[in-house]
């Protein structure tokens, strides 16, 4: 890898003095080891087989000058440039952890998220509000994130309760407000605060069908979703007390979500009712539900649903989750998911661990397996303990090779295509498949 330019040198302009674009974060970045806090730790697929050695400092050296471009874009007068400059760091952040990198530049980062939401447009105010989210991510919870929450806090609830905010924006920062939250609030008075800023927006959907003044029209449906998920994240944190007064209040609206026409809110309804139906059990073993016969009915037809003016993907997607959502509700069971990551695997074991898993691996995506391996903050979270330290050799010996590797690809890819030609040979006899 080339040696970083001087920091006194003009590249960053092009002819004419006209500020030019950096060059966005890309995988090859995403490969380099960056784990400042975290020293010893290597991800196995760093290394590359039969390679030269990496000099990590140098590497790391020019990951950090990269970043500090796209830090310094952020305040371009271009909104392209400024948007692309977040995409980057959103991108650097979900890949790696700089906790170190981070920690320097904290209320830099915070005063310019804050320029972007309050100055920017729709996809700029997106974009800042997902970079906030993973800045809590990447700085877990502290005394230095809570700074950032109180800074845009207000922020975010203003734009989520604005009208004349695009519908993207007040989503964006719904979620945003939800997981910030999440991870920072030690104060349980702004705790509810939020809460009850996110059920002022989805608890419009109740009234839907009675509606005629557009508030809850089929173009907020997004919003009302992503504040309903966001309000469930933080109930699972809530002291039972509370939990009990949430699920009277809520139990009896939420089945009505379950008839909309939009597929992700009808599934968000269904996994909210699940783990309400799971924390309402935990508080009260006697739990009893009155409306039970009704809503088991319509969990029943969700998860058979056979509707010919579906498309085939999403009647199956629906009727995998509400199978799962049905169980919960009937036999109070949850099916066990297993999620591997290095050398650990993690049981997903209840619904209240699955929300908050969706949750950050929506926001964190392919960057999620990396965090839970070397993030503390996420580990904690899982009761994962603190992260395997493992040296290089032992990673190597845990690699396979790509020849080993293509070998193995290979024979799937035969007795997969084997049982399937053989499933779909129409004069093959049907008795042996039984």
């Amino acid at each position: 890898m080339p040696k970083p330019k001087k920091r006194g040198s003009n590249h960053q302009r092009g002819a004419g003095g006209q500020p030019r674009n950096v060059q966005p974060f890309s995988d090859e970045d995403a490969s380099i080891e960056t784990m400042s806090h975290c020293s010893g730790f290597s991800d196995p697929a760093s290394f590359t087989e039969d390679g030269p050695e990496v000099d990590e400092e140098a590497t790391q050296e020019d990951l950090e000058y990269k970043l500090k471009g796209f830090i310094d874009l952020t305040l371009d007068k271009s909104a392209k440039t400024r948007q692309a400059a977040l995409e980057s760091l959103k991108s650097a952040f979900s890949s790696k952890i700089l906790y170190e990198f981070i920690m320097e530049r904290r209320m830099t980062l915070t005063d310019s998220i804050e320029r972007c939401i309050k100055k920017g447009k729709s996809d700029e105010q997106c974009a800042a509000a997902g970079l906030a989210c993973l800045l809590c991510v990447q700085m877990g919870s502290g005394i230095e994130s809570e700074e950032i929450f109180k800074t845009l806090g207000p922020l975010l609830k203003k734009i989520v309760c604005d009208g004349t905010a695009s519908i993207q924006a007040r989503q964006a920062c719904a979620t945003c407000l939800g997981i910030c939250c999440f991870i920072v609030t030690d104060d349980i008075t702004e705790l509810y605060s939020t809460m009850e800023c996110l059920e002022n927006i989805f608890t419009k959907a109740y009234q839907r069908d009675r509606d005629t003044n557009g508030v809850s029209s089929t173009h907020n449906t997004v919003l009302h979703i992503s504040a309903l998920l966001a309000w469930t994240l933080l109930l699972t944190i809530c002291p039972m007390n509370e939990v009990k007064k949430k699920i009277e209040m809520h139990l009896h609206k939420l089945p009505s979500l379950l008839s909309c026409d939009d597929l992700n809110m009808r599934i968000a309804a269904g996994e909210t009712l699940a783990l309400l139906f799971e924390l309402a059990r935990e508080t009260d073993a006697d739990f009893f539900y009155e409306d039970m016969e009704l809503l088991t009915e319509k969990l029943r037809a969700l998860a058979t649903d056979g509707n010919k003016h579906r498309a085939k993907v999403d009647k199956r997607k629906q009727r995998s989750v509400f199978r799962d959502v049905l169980r919960a509700v009937e036999e109070r069971d949850f099916p066990t998911e297993m999620v591997k990551f290095g050398p650990e695997r993690m049981y997903i074991d209840c619904w209240v661990k699955k929300q908050t898993y969706d949750t950050f691996k929506e926001i964190l995506g392919s960057g999620m397996q990396y965090h839970l391996q070397s993030n503390d903050f996420l580990r904690n979270v899982f009761e994962l303990g603190p992260p395997v330290m493992l040296d290089a050799a032992t990673l190597k010996t845990m690699k396979i090779s790509r020849f080993e590797r293509h070998l193995y690809n290979s024979a799937a890819f035969k007795a997969r295509t084997k049982a399937r030609s053989k499933c779909r040979d129409k004069r093959a006899d049907v008795g042996e498949f039984f």
